[in-house]
C-alpha cells in the first residue's frame, strides 16, 4: 500500500477550527451563516480531494508530533475513515442550510454561539475520522464532547442543563473512567495505540485480559449509546432539532460507532476476535440494545423521543454488522454508517419542520399534516423507509449486507434479530405517516392556514430525502471505500 505524506488531513479539520474567531466577531447573521458556507464547503472539498488516492489504495498520513515512544498524534486517511469524513463534511453543508431556516425561523437566542460550537464540532469530528491511532482518536473523542455540551444546553434552562449534566456524565465520564485506562494497559501490553488490519496483540495474552479490554473499549465509546449506557442520547434531544440532527444523527453518534469499528479491527483484529470467538458476545450485547430499543421507540409520543430510540437502535445494527466478523457483515455495518445519516437526519429535518411550521412535538398532534405540509411528510416516508431497510432507499442496500453477513456467519439469531427489529421499526414509523395522510377533514388537527416551513428548512430535507434515494441506486462510493476497508 502507498503511503503519501500530505498536510491535508490536518487542513480538513483545521478549515472548521480556524473559522470560528470570525463567526465569533461577525455581527451581521449574514456574514456569520456566510462563512459557516465557506468553511463548510472547503472542508468538504479537501476530504473530496482525498477520495481519488484512497480509492487507488494509497493512505494519506500526517503526523503532528510525537507524544511517546510508538506513539504520536498522527493522522492517517485510509477508506473507513474516508467513509466517515464524506458523510460528515457533505451533511454539515446541508445542516448548515437547515440551521439558517430553523434558527431564524423560531428567532433563537445565542446564534453566534450555536454556529462557533457547531464548527468545533465538525473539526474534531473529521479528527476523529482521520486519527492514525487510538490516543488521537481519544483526543478528538474528548474534544467533540466538550464542543457539543454548549449545543445540548443551547436552550439554558433547567432541563437542559439537567440533560447537558447526564451528557457529560455519561460521555466523558466512561471514556475518562474506561476507555483510558483500556488504552494504557493496551500499551504497556503492546508498546503501539496504532491501528492495524491485523490488531496490535499478539495473541498471546490471557483470552480474560483481552475480553475485559474489549468490553472496556466498546463500552467506553458511550456515544455509540448500547444499553445500558445509552440514556444521554434521548435526554440530548432537548437540543435544538439541527443539533439534535447532525451531531445525533450524525456526528457524535456515529463518531462512537466508529470508534468501536476502529477497536474491533483495528486494535483486536478480526482475526484474533475470530479466534477467541469474541465477536458473538459483542453481537449479543448490540442485539439486545436494537431489540429493547426499538420497543421503547414503539411507547414514545415525542417525535424527537421516537427518533432519538430509533438511534439507538439504528447504531447497534453497524455494531452488529462488525460483530459478525465475517466480510458481508463487516460491508454491511460500514455502508450503514452512510446509509442510515442520510435517512435519519432527513426525520430529524421534518421533526424541525413541523416544529417550526406549527409548535407541535407530539405524534398525537399530527395527525393530518400530511394535508397541510405535503413535502415535508413525503421527506419523512422516504426517511422512514431508508431506517426501516425498505427499497427504494440506500437502508436496504445495508440492511441487505447485514442480513447475507449473518448467513455468511451462520448466526441465524442475528437474521432473527435483524428481521424482528425492520418490522418494529415499520410499526414506530409508518403509523406515523399513514395518520399525517389518511384522515378525515374533521379528524385533522390543523386549520387550512398550516402550510410549509420556510424553505430553509425545507429544501434541505428534500435534498437528504432524495439523497436516500439515489444511494440505493448509486451506493458505489461507500461500497467501494467499505470493501477497501476489510481489504476485499
Amino acid at each position: 500500500m502507498e503511503t503519501i505524506i500530505s498536510i491535508k488531513p490536518l487542513l480538513a479539520v483545521l478549515v472548521s477550527l480556524l473559522v470560528t474567531p470570525i463567526l465569533v466577531s461577525s455581527r451581521a447573521s449574514n456574514v456569520r451563516e456566510s462563512w459557516t458556507f465557506v468553511a463548510a464547503g472547503l472542508k468538504f472539498l479537501i476530504v473530496a480531494s482525498m477520495v481519488p488516492a484512497v480509492l487507488h489504495g494509497s493512505q494519506i498520513v500526517y503526523t503532528i508530533a510525537e507524544v511517546f515512544p510508538g506513539v504520536a498524534i498522527k493522522f492517517r486517511v485510509d477508506a473507513l475513515g474516508m467513509l466517515f469524513a464524506l458523510v460528515a463534511s457533505s451533511l454539515w453543508i446541508i445542516t448548515s442550510a437547515y440551521s439558517i431556516g430553523y434558527m431564524r425561523g423560531l428567532d433563537e437566542h445565542s446564534q453566534t454561539r450555536y454556529f462557533v460550537f457547531f464548527a468545533l464540532a465538525l473539526s474534531a469530528t473529521i479528527g476523529v475520522a482521520f486519527s492514525a491511532n487510538l490516543l488521537t482518536l481519544y483526543l478528538f473523542y474528548e474534544m467533540l464532547s466538550f464542543a457539543t455540551y454548549p449545543l445540548v444546553t443551547h436552550h439554558q434552562d433547567r432541563e437542559a442543563r439537567s440533560s447537558g449534566r447526564k451528557y457529560l456524565l455519561y460521555i466523558v465520564g466512561t471514556s475518562i473512567g474506561i476507555v483510558l485506562p483500556a488504552m494504557l494497559v493496551t500499551y504497556n501490553l503492546t508498546g503501539t495505540l496504532d491501528f492495524s488490519m491485523h490488531g496490535v496483540f499478539s495473541g498471546t495474552e490471557p483470552r480474560a485480559t483481552i475480553v475485559v479490554l474489549l468490553l472496556m473499549l466498546v463500552l467506553g465509546f458511550a456515544k455509540v449509546a448500547i444499553i445500558p449506557l445509552h440514556s444521554w442520547l434521548p435526554a440530548a434531544m432537548v437540543a435544538p432539532t439541527p443539533v439534535s440532527a447532525l451531531l445525533h444523527a450524525v456526528a457524535v453518534v456515529k463518531v462512537g460507532a466508529f470508534s468501536v469499528i476502529r477497536v474491533i479491527t483495528g486494535v483486536f483484529g478480526i482475526d484474533l476476535l475470530s479466534r477467541l470467538h469474541l465477536g458473538t458476545l459483542i453481537g449479543y450485547l448490540a442485539a439486545f440494545t436494537v431489540i429493547v430499543a426499538s420497543l421503547i421507540a414503539l411507547s414514545q409520543d415525542g417525535l424527537k423521543r421516537r427518533l432519538a430510540f430509533s438511534t439507538i437502535g439504528q447504531l447497534s445494527y453497524i455494531v452488529l454488522g462488525v460483530a459478525l466478523l465475517s466480510p458481508k457483515g463487516l460491508i454491511g455495518g460500514m455502508t450503514h454508517i452512510a446509509m442510515h445519516a442520510f435517512g435519519k437526519i432527513t426525520l430529524f429535518f421534518c421533526a424541525g419542520a413541523i416544529f417550526v411550521a406549527t409548535g407541535k412535538k407530539n405524534i398525537s398532534e399530527m395527525v393530518g399534516i400530511g394535508k397541510r405540509m405535503p413535502i415535508t411528510m413525503t421527506a419523512f416516508l422516504i426517511g422512514s423507509l431508508s431506517v426501516i431497510g425498505l427499497p427504494p432507499t440506500g437502508g436496504f442496500f445495508s440492511k441487505w449486507y447485514l442480513v447475507l453477513g449473518t448467513l455468511q456467519a451462520h448466526q441465524i439469531s442475528m437474521l432473527v434479530v435483524l428481521l424482528a427489529s425492520s418490522l418494529l421499526n415499520a410499526a414506530y414509523f409508518l403509523p406515523v405517516v399513514y395518520k399525517a395522510f389518511f384522515c378525515t377533514e374533521q379528524e385533522a388537527m390543523f386549520p387550512n392556514t398550516v402550510q410549509e416551513a420556510p424553505l430553509w428548512c425545507v429544501v434541505p430535507l428534500v435534498v437528504t430525502a432524495i439523497g436516500s434515494i439515489v444511494l440505493f441506486f448509486y451506493p458505489t462510493i461507500f461500497l467501494n471505500l467499505a470493501k477497501l476497508a476489510i481489504g476485499v
